[in-house]
């Protein structure tokens, strides 16, 4: 017990000379109160223009916790203490917060949460684009009980549209834009049951291609559902894991390509050397599945990537910009194997590339929002001094097994472990690796979501309409509304009309830094 009173008047001691001298003087938290002040009464003059574009930005599992740590950790990386660092998400002016739960669990799944902001409808876990009356894995319950999502909605109004993700394009998070199925994870047929090919459902991968044939661009990963079953992968053709899986011999990406219209060009790319070769002035359509597009952030200098990060924003909406006007959707995947520094790394790379979209637009014509789908149970704490490092222990041991931890914990997860039947001692360990899976309370093979609510920002027209707490599925109505698509649109005759010209018809995300 004495060593650990030591051990915290030490950090106490740390702690008190790690204050920067600025903010021991009252007035400098009195000026930055009334600068804010300022800022927020300047937003009584609301933006009502009329959107042109629309940019969802999706952290897949980058719950409160998750958005504050990556917080300190963009601040330490550019060699400050870390917590008075702004994210290029908090500076968007408007927050809300999204109840993330499904229609038959407290705690979400990606598909019913992507169903509800992509589609405007809750739905039961693991089913997508369909209403709460379709039941996990009953293709029988499917017909009649599809929904349509934002993106048909821009769709039909003469946008362009894109999805770019990090994950598979088929993954339950970018599929709620243009499938309806029962099941997540029917990938292609080879992935579905009998019964579900016997009662006409289609697998996912081929309503990518089918339902809606003009969306601009697709980006992301997951090409072997594509295939042929046993058609050797281009990249990794020895290798049977990556083959095709299909059963019904389809190729989909020469169907995709051959479903385009007479003279227009649609180019499919496999790997970031063919996306960065294309002259896209001269592209109408881009297709680009990688097989591995979420690379680990520690990996991507040393293997180029697959896709580009940011460099695809310069190109793709200098180039692509005059096909037309977009909504579109961009995903980062956070590690449910509670690879911490992974995780928020990636958020870190999300956010510049929203730094990069709100310099390239402007507010006057393009309504931004960044939330997530649902949160994780990652959690930080354990009184760590001011400028601790985000991946650092805490500054004090248990006083139950006398051993230190780290602050970031998770609530459940392959992180728990018992050596010689005690917890194990981080300070044994590299807890500062890459790959380092944080300590778990409660073991399991994959750490599992969170319930809590997840955070909204928004930026541009009608931005203001994202407030308060609201439900999940109330987000794609207010983006439709602010862009006068979809089915609210009695308003848009009276509706602002931004005198500015259009700065970037089409925007484009791409993040890949993932585990």
């Amino acid at each position: 017990m004495k060593a650990l009173l030591i051990l915290l008047l030490l950090s106490q001691l740390c702690s008190a000379s790690l204050v920067p001298e600025r903010e021991k003087d009252p007035e400098y938290w009195r000026r930055q109160a009334q600068e804010t002040l300022r800022n927020a009464l300047r937003l009584q003059r609301l933006n009502q223009n009329v959107a042109k574009n629309l940019i969802l930005f999706l952290g897949d599992g980058m719950g409160v916790s998750t958005v504050t740590a990556a917080r300190i950790l963009k601040g330490q990386l550019q060699y400050g203490q870390g917590e008075e660092s702004l994210l290029e998400m908090d500076k968007f002016p408007f927050v809300a917060l999204a109840k993330t739960y499904n229609t038959n669990a407290q705690v979400p799944d990606s598909a019913g949460t992507a169903t509800a902001y992509l589609c405007g409808v809750k739905a039961n876990e693991g089913t997508l684009g369909v209403s709460a009356g379709v039941t996990r894995d009953r293709c029988n319950t499917t017909k009649g009980q599809e929904v349509t999502s934002i993106l048909r909605w821009a769709k039909d109004a003469g946008k362009a549209v894109g999805i770019v993700t990090t994950t598979r394009v088929t993954h339950a998070t970018p599929s709620a834009a243009y499938a309806h199925s029962a099941n997540r994870d029917w990938y292609s047929d080879g992935e579905m049951p009998p019964d579900a090919l016997e009662g006409g459902c289609k697998d996912i991968a081929r309503q990518l291609v089918e339902n809606i044939p003009e969306i601009e661009v697709i980006l992301g990963g997951g090409r072997k559902y594509m295939y042929p079953k046993n058609v050797s992968d281009v990249e990794y053709p020895q290798e049977e894991k990556h083959r095709g899986t299909r059963l019904d011999g389809r190729n989909l990406v020469q169907a995709w390509q051959e479903a385009k219209p007479p003279g227009k060009v649609a180019e499919y790319v496999w790997h970031r050397r063919g996306l960065l070769a294309l002259n896209l002035s001269r592209v109408d359509f881009l297709l680009g599945e990688s097989l591995h597009p979420r690379v680990p952030w520690h990996l991507l200098g040393a293997l180029g990537g697959p896709w580009p990060v940011l460099g695809f924003w310069g190109s793709c909406s200098g180039q692509l910009s005059s096909k037309g006007r977009c909504c579109l959707q961009g995903m980062v995947v956070p590690c449910p194997e509670v690879l911490a520094k992974q995780a928020l790394h990636e958020a870190v790379e999300l956010d510049r590339a929203i730094g990069l979209a709100t310099r390239l637009t402007s507010t006057q014509d393009t309504l931004s929002v960044v939330t997530a789908d649902h949160s994780h149970v990652f959690t930080f704490g354990g009184y760590t001094p001011r400028g601790n490092p985000i991946f650092g222990l805490a500054p004090m041991q248990s006083d139950v097994d006398r051993k230190p931890f780290t602050s970031i914990l998770y609530g459940n997860g392959p992180g728990y472990k018992i050596v010689a039947g005690e917890r194990e001692n981080v300070s044994a360990v590299d807890f500062a690796h890459a790959d380092y899976q944080a300590q778990s309370a409660v073991p399991l093979r994959q750490e599992t979501h969170g319930g809590e609510d997840v955070a909204v920002f928004a930026r541009g027209p009608m931005a203001h309409l994202l407030h308060g707490v609201h439900e999940q599925n109330y987000i794609p109505h207010a983006m439709a509304y602010a862009a006068c698509i979809g089915s609210n649109r009695g308003h848009c005759n009276a509706a602002v009309r931004p005198a500015t010209p259009l700065l970037l018809p089409f925007l484009s995300f791409l993040l890949l830094l993932l585990c």
